[in-house]
Formats: C-alpha cells, sequence, structure tokens
C-alpha cells in the first residue's frame, strides 16, 4: 500500500459488513485513524480489532450516537464515508409507511445527519465526504422504490453539499455500486431463490448475464473507489457520482434484428 491516507483520521459508517467494513480496512492500510461506527455489535468489534481501529456502537438516525462517534475523532476528523445502509423488498403499490420511513431514515436522513454534525471538523481540515449510493438510484427496479429513492436523495443531496461548502475546502462525492457480493446482496439473492425456487448461486449467477464484465463486484473494489475519492488522488474531484457497476446498465447483448 501506498500510504496515502497516512495521519488523516476517518469515519466510516456501516463498517460492521460488506462495502463499509472494506472501506475501513482499506483506509487503516492506507495508513488512516479509522473510526468504525454503526450497528453490527461483535462483527463491528471484530473489524476495529483486525485494522486497529476504534469501534463506536450506534445508530445513523440519532444524533447522540453520532456525537459520540465524532467525539471519537479526537478533534480531527479528515474523511467521511457514510457507507450505513438498508433495503427492504417492496413494490410502488405495496410499500409500507414503515418499510418508507425506515429505509430512508437510515439511508438518506441518516447520511445527512452524519455530514451535517461532521461539517464543522470537516471544515478545519478540508476534508473528504464520499456517500456510498447505489445504481438504484438512476435504473430502480420494480421491487426496490423506497431503497431507490433513498439512494437518489443521497446522490442529490451530495451535490448539494459540493457546491455548498467547496469554497470550505470540503469535497463531497458518490460512489454508485451495481451488484456487490455483500451480505445484503446475499439476502436479496436467498430471497429471490425463495420465489423462483432456486439457489442463491443460480440467482448470482442470473444477473452476471446483465453485466458487461460478466461477474458481480466485490467490497474492495469499491473500497478502491472510495479511496480514490478521499484521497489527493481526486483533489479536483466534487460533486461527483463514480458509477461502479460493471457495466451493468449498459446492454450486453445486441438488439434483435
Amino acid at each position: 500500500m501506498s500510504g496515502q491516507l497516512t495521519g488523516l483520521t476517518a469515519l466510516v459508517t456501516g463498517a460492521a459488513t460488506g462495502m463499509g467494513r472494506a472501506v475501513a480496512e482499506r483506509f487503516a492500510r492506507e495508513g488512516a485513524t479509522v473510526i468504525c461506527f454503526g450497528f453490527g455489535g461483535g462483527k463491528l468489534d471484530e473489524t476495529a480489532s483486525a485494522i486497529g481501529a476504534m469501534a463506536v456502537h450506534g445508530d445513523v438516525t440519532r444524533v447522540s450516537d453520532i456525537q459520540k462517534a465524532l467525539a471519537a475523532c479526537g478533534g480531527q476528523l479528515d474523511i467521511l464515508v457514510n457507507a450505513a445502509g438498508m433495503l427492504e423488498p417492496d413494490t410502488p403499490e405495496s410499500v409500507t409507511d414503515e418499510v418508507w420511513n425506515n429505509t430512508l431514515a437510515v439511508n438518506l436522513t441518516g447520511s445527512m445527519n452524519v455530514c451535517r454534525a461532521a461539517l464543522p471538523l470537516l471544515k478545519i481540515s478540508g476534508g473528504a465526504i464520499v456517500n456510498v449510493a447505489s445504481v438504484a438510484a438512476f435504473n430502480a427496479s420494480p421491487d426496490n422504490a423506497a431503497y431507490a429513492a433513498s439512494k437518489a436523495g443521497l446522490v442529490a443531496y451530495t451535490r448539494s453539499l459540493a457546491y455548498a461548502h467547496g469554497r470550505d475546502g470540503i469535497r463531497a462525492n458518490a460512489v454508485a455500486p451495481g451488484w456487490v457480493r455483500t451480505p445484503m446482496s446475499e439476502d436479496e439473492m436467498d430471497e429471490a431463490a425463495r420465489a423462483n425456487g432456486t439457489s442463491r448461486e443460480s440467482e448470482f449467477s442470473a444477473l452476471t448475464r446483465r453485466i458487461a464484465l460478466g461477474r458481480v463486484g466485490t467490497p474492495d473494489e469499491i473500497a478502491a473507489c472510495c479511496l480514490f475519492l478521499a484521497s489527493s488522488q481526486a483533489s479536483f474531484v466534487t460533486g461527483a457520482v463514480l458509477v461502479a457497476d460493471g457495466g451493468g446498465r449498459a446492454p450486453v447483448q445486441n438488439r434483435a434484428a
């Protein structure tokens, strides 16, 4: 590793599993002091212990928990990555108030809560914000109405941050992953397998036929995108959305003649 984050402090939400954990691990390898924040119990502690980081257990929807996480930064915050998220299958017709409200509370309002509380420290450092959105923000499927809305909102909020605080030296960008092999995506494939009478692996295999690179992504690949946006390598990048979906939005077969 190049040590390009040496001397910097990074707060990563949703660091217990999946992409959040991969980000925390990659940032620590690059020399950052990492604070792992979120749910996850023993899994969050395991992540922090493995990389020599601090674990702060809490909820991005609770302002008091966010303040605990920021206090753990010790007065310095250079990078914020919002990777906490949730997904529950729904449709525009069947989505319940509970699912809608909970999804937006975590994916959109939770990220806003953390960003808003972190801004005073980020103004001091001229720091970087990376919000983990999703290609669902642009290509929603019929069964993820609340999730897609929350991620589209997160993209718009990220751009507002970038334009409002560029003069403070703060850069704000979003990563929009496509299908990535995480516990969340495995749960989705398990749900599809139950509905279709198949298996998790067969459902993942079916996905790859819609992806130009012919495979789903890994959390480490998304962590690399976050590293780029958080580092000085992206010093002139703000208000951007980095789509990392393996070409999943592009047609991979010719149209019928």
